[in-house]
């Protein structure tokens, strides 16, 4: 969500046409670097709690993120018992292992290093039924479903994020490497043919069924693929994470989603204040983005192949991936590799061994796109 509430700080842009001298309101350009507080408190058997805390950007700022390191953090019950989450150093702050009683309810604390406390109302643990299935339907492109229902009729109002990550590879598949001037032939731990790569979604996904006569929630779009996206080249997996809301809760997603992502015409609503239920001890009126909410997470994760959604490119190509180069091998060492243009690599050996052709490296390199070569451990 990063990318959502970075743009929480940025409320009124003001333009003036034809001034001669550009004019900055104090607005844009004051210290208002509020506190983004992200995460659930988890409440299933044996789970985690992970909460990540940032400060807002203003628009003249040229950063992308400001994490929020070398905080204390605790969850608090109605009963008087406390969980300590340790500092990761990124900005997260996660807690061992626990089991909850879920009809308790919870608040965050949390002491910054500049010595300002904050605290969140206490929340009731929603329950959250299991995610029934994770579907998908292609035509051009591919839409990614997510299915539930609570028998008990008790949850109402829903959320779901996501994390996908996909496997891609370059144009041309090569084993060579070179250090220090030498080929060298790579293995499973430093090949560079497959790669992987990871991002959260970033559009807020609700649905509530208050206005239903049964709590069923039957195949709500999480996202859609475009044709011949990278995503499906080789394989893909999304991990789809559904929450259950209270009504307050459900409210402000729901205005946050207004804000962020239903600004595009003249008909679609205003910008309005989020209502956040935490708050500074010290400092009512500053404002602090985020809700907590606490609920059993519930997880689901699938996996796509290309041949699944075939016919499907899904592979960014290049016409600089035909422009190769046949050279003479070194009559001392055929290892010696002192080719003059850095922006080539070896390729292979041809010619019964007697010439080496080489390439672009980013035909060969799926690292030189970003992600890692290192398989991920679910895959």
């Amino acid at each position: 969500m990063k990318s959502i509430y970075a743009y929480i700080s940025a409320i009124f842009t003001l333009l003036f046409a034809g001034c001669k001298q550009p004019y900055e309101p104090p607005a844009i350009k004051g210290d208002n670097r509020y506190l983004v507080v992200e995460g659930v408190i988890n409440t299933a058997a044996n789970s985690r709690t992970t909460i990540v805390l940032s400060r807002t950007r203003n628009l003249v700022d040229t950063f992308l993120t400001s994490l929020e390191k070398g905080a204390v953090i605790r969850i608090e019950s109605s009963r008087g018992a406390f969980y300590s989450l340790a500092d990761q150093g990124s900005g997260a702050y996660t807690s061992a292992l626990l089991n909850l009683d879920t009809s308790d309810n919870y608040r965050l604390r949390i002491f910054t290093s500049n010595g300002q406390e904050y605290i969140s109302d206490l929340v009731q643990a929603q329950p959250t039924p299991p995610i029934d299935s994770i579907t998908w339907k292609k035509e051009n492109e591919v839409t990614i479903y997510a299915s539930t229902h609570n028998p008990q009729n008790n949850t109402k109002y829903y959320r779901w994020d996501f994390t996908e990550t996909w496997q891609y590879r370059p144009v041309n598949e090569t084993d060579m490497g070179v250090n220090v001037g030498m080929i060298f032939y790579r293995d499973s731990t430093n090949q560079i043919y497959n790669c992987w790569r990871e991002q959260n979604g970033t559009d807020i996904v609700l649905a509530s069924t208050v206005k239903l006569s049964q709590d069923v929630i039957d195949h709500i779009p999480l996202t859609v693929i475009a044709e011949n996206s990278e995503r499906l080249g080789v394989r893909y997996s999304i991990i789809v994470r559904q929450y259950g809301l209270t009504e307050n809760g459900y409210q402000y997603w729901e205005t946050l989603q207004k804000n962020t992502q239903k600004l595009g015409s003249l008909f679609d609503a205003q910008p309005s204040q989020l209502k956040s239920n935490i708050r500074n001890v010290n400092r009512p009126a500053e404002p602090v983005i985020g809700y907590l909410s606490a609920c059993n997470i519930e997880v689901q994760r699938i996996f796509i192949r290309n041949s699944e959604v075939a016919p499907w490119v899904g592979m960014a190509s290049s016409p600089s991936c035909g422009n190769t180069v046949m050279l003479p091998v070194n009559s001392t060492n055929y290892l010696i590799y002192n080719y003059s243009d850095t922006t080539y690599a070896p390729y292979y050996f041809c010619c019964s061994g007697g010439a080496l052709v080489v390439a672009k490296k980013d035909c060969l390199d799926c690292t030189r796109r970003g992600g890692t070569n290192q398989k991920p451990s679910f895959w």
